[in-house]
C-alpha cells in the first residue's frame, strides 16, 4: 500500500489570497530552485511565458509505462494537439511548445515533472494526471504556475487557489454513481485501490447512496497493482448476494487495473447468483469493453458515470479530426479514453485564455489572472460554461475549486458503452450533504 492515511486539512485563508509572486520566493519555489541543475535567479515560470521568439511554452504530465494506472494517451495527445494549433498558425500567433512528462505514479518523479516546468519556463501544466499532488502543487504554487485540467483524483486540485479543473474529479463520478445504485441495486460493494486517494472513494459512493436512502456500500481495498484480484472478487460476490431477494452490485474503481479485477470477478461469478456491475469512466473505457469480450464480457448491462457525453456524439467531431490530422496510427491515443477527452478541453480552455490576452504578455502570472477575473469558457458542449470562482456552496465538504459538478449516465448495451440518459446530472446538493469528515 502507498502513503498510508492522511486527514483531510483545509486551510480557507490560504484559499481566499493569491499566491504572492513578484516578492520573496515561497519555500516551494526555493526548494525547486535548489534542485534545478541551472541557477535559479529568478523564477522562470512566473516571468517567463511568450519568449522572445513568440512561443508560449506549457507541459502535460501523466503516468506511462508503470505497474498500475499508465495514460500515456494524454501526453501524446498534447503533442499532436500543438502540431495541430501551431499548423493553424499558433494561438493569435504564438506557436505552442508542448513539454511532456513522465510521472511514473510515483511521488519523487511527479515533483520533477514540477520542478522541470519551473525551469523550462512553462506558463501552465495543462491536461495532465498524477496522484500526487502534495508532491507537485507547492512547487507549482511557488512559481505561480497554474494547473489547468488536472484529472481531479485528488482533493489538491479542488482546493489550490492555481488549480483550475475542468471536470469533477472522482467526487462527482461516485456520487453520481451512488445516486444512480441506490434505486437500483441491493447490496453494493466497493473495491477501490489500498492508497490516500483510494480512501476517499468510499464516502463520495456513499453521499450518493444515501441521496436515494440507501445503506452504505461494502468498503473493499486492494492492491493498485495486483495480477490477481481472486478473493477480492469473491468477497465482493459474497457480499452482494448475502440477500437473495436483493440483486446486489459491484463496483470496481481500480483505474487501469479495474480490467485484472474483472478478469477475475468473471472466473468468480459463476458460483453465485447473478449481480450487477457498475463504474466509472477512467477505470473502463470502451477499448477496455472490447478487449473483454464485448457483449459476451463482464461490463455487459454496466452502468457507468462519466464527465462527458459518451463518446460517439458529434461534439468530439473536432477532437477526432485533430487525432486524425496530427496523430493518425498513433495507437496510444484512443479518442474514447477520458484523459485524452480531459487534455482537448484542458487546451481548449489554455487557447481562449490566451487568446484574451490579445496582444498583451503571456505568463504564468497574466493566465492564471485572466482565470481568475472571472473569464468564461466554453467547450463545445461537452461540459456548461466553465468559470473558476471561489464555491462557497462546496467549501464546506473540502472542494472549493470544483466548478462543474455534472455527470453522464452510461451504460454497456450489445458491447457498446451509450448514452443511459441524455444530458448532465447535477450532483452538487449530493456532494454538498455528503458526511466526508
Amino acid at each position: 500500500m502507498t502513503g498510508r492515511r492522511r486527514t483531510r486539512s483545509i486551510l480557507l485563508p490560504r484559499l481566499l489570497r493569491r499566491p504572492a509572486r513578484a516578492g520573496a520566493l515561497t519555500t516551494g519555489a526555493l526548494i525547486a530552485c535548489a534542485s534545478l541543475a541551472a541557477g535559479c535567479g529568478i523564477v522562470p515560470g512566473a516571468t517567463g511565458g511568450s519568449g522572445d521568439d513568440g512561443t508560449v511554452t506549457v507541459m502535460t504530465w501523466a503516468p506511462q509505462d508503470t505497474r498500475a494506472t499508465n495514460k500515456p494517451g494524454m501526453p501524446a495527445f498534447a503533442e499532436a494537439y500543438a502540431r495541430w494549433i501551431n499548423s493553424q498558425g499558433g494561438i493569435n500567433g504564438r506557436r505552442l511548445t508542448v513539454l511532456t512528462c513522465n510521472d511514473k505514479n510515483d511521488t519523487v518523479a511527479a515533483a520533477r515533472c514540477a520542478r522541470r516546468a519551473v525551469q523550462e519556463g512553462a506558463v501552465a501544466v495543462v491536461g495532465s494526471y498524477s496522484q500526487y499532488a502534495d508532491s507537485f502543487m507547492p512547487t507549482l504554487e511557488g512559481a505561480g504556475i497554474p494547473y489547468i485540467g488536472g484529472y481531479g483524483i485528488t482533493t489538491n486540485e479542488f482546493t489550490s487557489p492555481l488549480s483550475y479543473p475542468v471536470n469533477g474529479g472522482q467526487p462527482v463520478l461516485l456520487a453520481g454513481l451512488g445516486r444512480t445504485l441506490a434505486d437500483s441495486c441491493g447490496p453494493v460493494a466497493l473495491i477501490r485501490p489500498d492508497t490516500i486517494v483510494g480512501d476517499q472513494l468510499p464516502p463520495l459512493l456513499d453521499s450518493g447512496l444515501a441521496a436515494g436512502g440507501h445503506a452504505r456500500s461494502g468498503d473493499q481495498r486492494a492492491a493498485e497493482d495486483a495480477t490477481s484480484y481472486e478473493s477480492q472478487a469473491r468477497q465482493a460476490l459474497e457480499r452482494t448476494t448475502a440477500d437473495v431477494a436483493e440483486r446486489g452490485c459491484v463496483v470496481p474503481a481500480l483505474g487501469d487495473r479495474t480490467g485484472t479485477f474483472m478478469d477475475s470477478f468473471r472466473r468468480a461469478r459463476a458460483d453465485y447468483p447473478e449481480v450487477r456491475t457498475a463504474t466509472v469512466l477512467g477505470s473502463v473505457d470502451q477499448s477496455t469493453i472490447d478487449a473483454s469480450g464485448g457483449a459476451s464480457g463482464p461490463y455487459e448491462g454496466s452502468y457507468v458515470t462519466g464527465w462527458y457525453p459518451a463518446a460517439g456524439d458529434a461534439r468530439w467531431n473536432p477532437m477526432k479530426k485533430v487525432i486524425e490530422e496530427e496523430a493518425f496510427g498513433d495507437n496510444r491515443i484512443d479518442a474514447a479514453d477520458a484523459g485524452v477527452q480531459t487534455t482537448w478541453i484542458a487546451y481548449t480552455v489554455f487557447k481562449q485564455v490566451v487568446e484574451s490576452l490579445g496582444d498583451g504578455e503571456v505568463s504564468a502570472d497574466t493566465v492564471s489572472g485572466a482565470l481568475d477575473g472571472g473569464l468564461k469558457v466554453t467547450t463545445g458542449g461537452l461540459t456548461p460554461t466553465l468559470r473558476w470562482d471561489f464555491q462557497d456552496e462546496l467549501a464546506a465538504v473540502g472542494f472549493p475549486r470544483l466548478v462543474n459538478a455534472n455527470v453522464t449516465l452510461q451504460v454497456v448495451e450489445g458491447g457498446r458503452l451509450v448514452a443511459a440518459r441524455g444530458g448532465f446530472t447535477d450532483v452538487t446538493k449530493t456532494l454538498r450533504d455528503a458526511d466526508l469528515g
